[in-house]
């Protein structure tokens, strides 16, 4: 019996990943950390900012996510996102430059409590990636 699915990752530009050898994806759900194996049931559910972490036959990657929906089905498991990175290729300074940015977006007086909950986890998401 194969634990396979596969997993695809949109964002606006393009289809940012497509792998078909997924073992186990955790989500940053906005109920928590959702694991998600072959076989789970349907769901669709919104993403905060947090880590996608894939784990595959063919190796382990993490993404930043700011935002986004997912869907699995029929063990397809569509993520949709405004905004993602690769946490190997997320260097020093564009990891500032999202932080600086979510700091001043948390910091704003202006703000309703949803966009500072979500402000404040991207900075305590970009703060614990090192």
């Amino acid at each position: 019996m194969s634990e396979e699915f596969k997993i695809e990752i949109v964002n606006p530009e393009k289809s940012f990943l497509v792998k078909e050898d997924v073992l186990e994806v955790v989500v940053p759900a906005f109920e928590g950390e959702m694991g998600i194996l072959k076989d789970h049931i349907s769901i669709i559910s919104f993403l905060k900012p947090g880590i996608i972490k894939v784990f595959s036959k063919s190796g382990d990657e993490n993404y930043y996510v700011e935002d986004g929906i997912i869907e699995f089905k029929n063990n397809n498991l569509s993520i949709l996102t405004s905004t993602i990175f690769s946490v190997t290729d997320l260097d020093k300074s564009k990891q500032g430059d999202l932080l600086k940015k979510a700091e001043a977006e948390a910091s704003k007086s202006e703000i309703s409590d949803q966009a500072k909950y979500l402000a404040d986890q991207k900075v305590e998401v970009l703060r614990s990636i090192n």
